[in-house]
């Protein structure tokens, strides 16, 4: 993660290596917080391009931490799932 731009209610970072997968789950958790104004990426080529997230916030950091957290989460609980089926 490099973080491009930040003041007290707005963040630009760049998702390095990072695909669609993980930013489109990552701006769902994003939205899903009262906090959060706005929240979207971009991938200016689809072959080279980093993806690019922008989130307003009352505060940016926190809500990246919130959102991590619950996918985390939720991951963990998959693979259990998955683990106990087989």
């Amino acid at each position: 993660m490099k973080i491009l731009d930040e003041n007290d209610n707005k963040m630009v970072f760049e998702a390095t290596g990072q695909t669609h997968t993980l930013c489109n789950i990552l701006r769902k958790r994003l939205m899903s917080q009262d906090e959060v104004q706005a929240a979207a990426y971009d991938i200016t080529h689809p072959l080279v391009g980093q993806p690019e997230f922008e989130i307003s916030a009352k505060n940016p950091r926190q809500a990246i931490i919130t959102a991590a957290e619950s996918i985390k989460a939720e991951s963990q609980e998959f693979k259990k799932v998955v683990e106990d089926s087989f």
